[in-house]
């Protein structure tokens, strides 16, 4: 998985004075948890602009005062009214300890029942997965090159030795139901077959 830089500095003091003035400053308090202790630091509150603001997914590598820390993001505090970041929350990573996060899932492929005029329901665009940090994909691909109308896919058929799914194997990601203009489709495809048989007795 892709990581993104955030370039950091500790916290000396926790309390709602120094707080206030972080963030007066442009600057955004945070804390690691995970390791032994609670690591409390501050960042400039652009440099979460690529790990927020984006539907994809990242790990964190967090840099506090020459310390290189790995993490992932565990909570976000916005402000109501500005919208503004005031408080950020991050898990440490350790190599031989599983993770679990929501992945975002990509589609790949055409699905021939949407080309027939059915409609692609997409009902989980994240899945949530277990696996050393490592083996943390970036996203979970799921081909839908083979969903007729009434077919769907469901998590089983996604199944990866790298990581497990925190989900029933029976959990629908996508689908393809049927909708109006399938069934005018299939409508004009009996009409034609019914026109050339009548044509067919016709003749003899």
């Amino acid at each position: 998985m892709k990581s993104i830089s955030i370039k950091g500095s500790k916290r000396e003091s926790v309390g709602k004075v120094a707080t206030k003035a972080l963030r007066n400053a442009g600057m955004v308090p945070c804390v690691i948890y995970g390791g032994e202790t609670p690591i409390h630091f501050s960042a400039e509150e652009k440099a979460f602009k690529n790990l927020v603001y984006t539907p994809n997914v990242y790990t964190a590598s967090l840099n506090v005062d020459g310390q290189k820390i790995s993490a992932v993001l565990q909570d976000i505090q916005f402000h109501p009214v500005k919208d503004t970041i005031l408080h950020v929350d991050f898990y440490q990573l350790f190599d031989d300890k599983e993770i679990t996060m929501n992945i975002p899932v990509k589609l790949t492929g055409t699905s021939p029942g949407v080309l027939n005029g059915g409609s692609l329901r997409f009902t989980n665009r994240k899945l949530k997965v277990k696996a050393l940090p490592a083996n943390l994909p970036d996203f979970v691909s799921a081909d839908i090159s083979k969903l007729k109308i009434g077919h769907k896919l469901v998590v089983k058929s996604l199944i990866n030795e790298d990581y497990t799914f925190m989900h029933p194997d029976n959990t629908v990601v996508v689908q393809v139901r049927t909708s109006r203009n399938a069934t005018a489709v299939e409508d004009d495809e009996d009409e034609e077959v019914e026109a050339t048989e009548e044509g067919a007795t016709a003749t003899e």
